[in-house]
């Protein structure tokens, strides 16, 4: 175990995920990354492995809260303390609709990812970050949380619901030593797009370390 508290990403995947991981790693973080894609999680650890990191991963449907709590506390358990927490599952592509076509199960999926998933890694590593006095609860969503648009409806909704729960999780936590900050990114997130991965992991890295504010957001 490191000195350094651990860095878990839920949702971890090859893009913004793994490039969080990286800047997290890099500052001497161990790294445990959830996911339900095994084969995805090897290949994102196996590029940790190569730079050094000390790195965990855990397969577990985020939406399941028993199996998330599961999985942040085996790997609580091999790397330490966890120092911060990002929480970034990539939306379904099917749920994208326009408004007069988006239907309640559509918006029960989409909140079940974006709120409860949230609400339920929030309430397994927040009583030892308290304990602690120290932590930092990290969430990204698309641009639709302040730019909603008729054609993406269910994103608009349920970042807007994740924006709220982010926001007054910030106000409850801000005397208790833990930090609860929200990364909007409006616009593509890849290689040679409009926001390079690195360079949204650095804003990442940048609520982390200067607990500033609770919302960024990347135009």
């Amino acid at each position: 175990m490191s000195d350094a508290g651990s860095f878990i990403v839920i949702g971890a995947g090859p893009g913004l995920g793994s490039a969080a991981a990286r800047r997290f790693g890099r500052e001497g973080h161990p790294v445990g990354l959830i996911a339900r894609n095994a084969d995805r999680l090897a290949t994102v650890a196996a590029d940790l492995d190569c730079k050094g990191v000390a790195t965990a991963t855990e397969t577990a449907d985020v939406t399941d809260a028993e199996a998330l709590s599961a999985a942040v506390g085996v790997l609580r358990e091999r790397l330490g303390p966890i120092e911060a927490v990002l929480f970034s599952p990539r939306p379904s592509l099917a749920w994208i609709k326009p408004v007069l076509d988006t239907g309640p199960s559509d918006v029960a999926s989409a909140l079940r990812l974006s709120v409860v998933a949230a609400v339920a890694a929030v309430h397994a590593v927040l009583p030892d970050m308290c304990r602690r006095g120290r932590g930092t609860l990290l969430f990204t969503t698309g641009g639709a949380a302040v730019e909603p648009h008729r054609d993406r409806a269910v994103s608009a909704m349920a970042y807007a619901a994740e924006s709220s729960y982010v926001r007054m999780l910030h106000d409850a936590l801000a005397d208790q030593g833990v930090h609860a900050a929200q990364l909007t990114i409006v616009g593509p997130i890849g290689p040679g797009a409009r926001h390079e991965p690195d360079a949204v992991a650095q804003e990442l890295w940048r609520l982390h370390t200067e607990h500033d504010r609770p919302l960024a957001v990347l135009r």
